[in-house]
């Protein structure tokens, strides 16, 4: 008997670990391709001079019964706990956890941008950026953010209607070690230049000291979008010491950009999928702003791959 064939998903932040998780559990072998140096995506954790930070998402929430379900059981392993009440899980020891515990021991080629798609009558076949080519596969899942699944679709000649519908605002986010820590866990003035400091120190099981991580409003973050990151880092230091009543004198300070950070405008739909192609798209983009809502996508997409390459198995 042949061996099956793998199929390609494309990012390795929630929706894209989802996918391949589940068309792995069902005995299809996957292969993950991601242009960061680590998995995460938006959730990534940032390790520099030996000390973290999650710049990206801080916390997640169920709203449903299949995430309140997953974050059960990652909560019984240790791979997330509570932090700052609500419902709010993070991961542990940083925010990438839940993903990396999906992807396990799965293949993922990190530090690689796919530039280029296209499919022949062995399957779809990908080029990245250094001109490598990979392939063939029986199936091609894209779970990248929207303006950037379009733009490779454009450039393939592809497309998957509905994917240029969604919208996303930027955020610029701030990494800060400070002496002292504040009093409050979590704030979120939502006013200003400020729409979110977290105490990320505070959180289950990170390495000692006062650090926070602070995010600016959607439209601070999109007046500033092309700021060089040095005056990034004054403002946004100015401001959060006025949002915690002291001037802070950070021993460490250190800005990054989230061009697509969070979904302004989502499709409503569990994901794309285009049997005939055996070509599809997943993200929070899809259904909402919210990591529960980027797992739900992938897993939406997992089934659409596999009932398509059941019924022609």
């Amino acid at each position: 008997m042949n061996e099956r064939p793998s199929v390609a998903i494309l990012g390795a932040g929630m929706a894209g670990a989802t996918v391949a998780r589940r068309i792995a559990e069902a005995g299809w072998h996957v292969r993950v391709f991601d242009k960061g140096r680590g998995v995460g995506g938006r959730m990534s954790t940032r390790h520099t001079h030996a000390m973290q930070f999650d710049h990206g998402a801080q916390f997640m929430r169920a709203r449903g019964e299949t995430f309140a379900a997953r974050l059960a059981g990652w909560d019984r392993r240790g791979i997330v706990a509570s932090w700052a009440g609500a419902g709010r899980r993070v991961g542990v020891p940083g925010m990438t956890a839940p993903v990396r515990d999906l992807l396990g021991d799965l293949p993922v080629a990190s530090g690689t941008t796919i530039v280029r798609i296209g499919r022949d009558r062995a399957g779809w076949r990908l080029t990245d950026s250094a001109g490598a080519n990979q392939g063939p596969f029986a199936a091609l899942a894209i779970a990248i953010p929207a303006p950037q699944a379009a733009a490779l679709l454009d450039a393939s000649g592809l497309a998957l209607p509905g994917v240029e519908q969604a919208a996303y605002a930027p955020c610029w986010s701030l990494m800060l070690a400070v002496e002292n820590a504040p009093g409050d866990v979590l704030i979120e003035p939502q006013e200003g230049p400020v729409g979110l400091i977290a105490l990320d120190s505070s959180k289950p099981g990170r390495p000692a000291g006062a650090r926070l991580t602070l995010h600016a409003t959607r439209s601070w973050s999109r007046a500033h979008l092309e700021a060089p990151c040095e005056a990034i880092v004054d403002a946004l230091t100015r401001a959060a010491g006025e949002c915690l009543g002291a001037p802070l004198r950070p021993a460490y300070a250190e800005a990054h950009r989230w061009r697509y950070a969070q979904v302004e405008t989502a499709l409503g739909r569990p994901c794309l999928y285009d049997p005939g192609l055996r070509l599809g798209a997943a993200g929070d983009w899809c259904l909402g702003p919210r990591i529960e809502a980027a797992h739900d996508s992938g897993l939406a997409l997992a089934e659409a791959i596999l009932a398509d390459l059941s019924a022609s198995a």
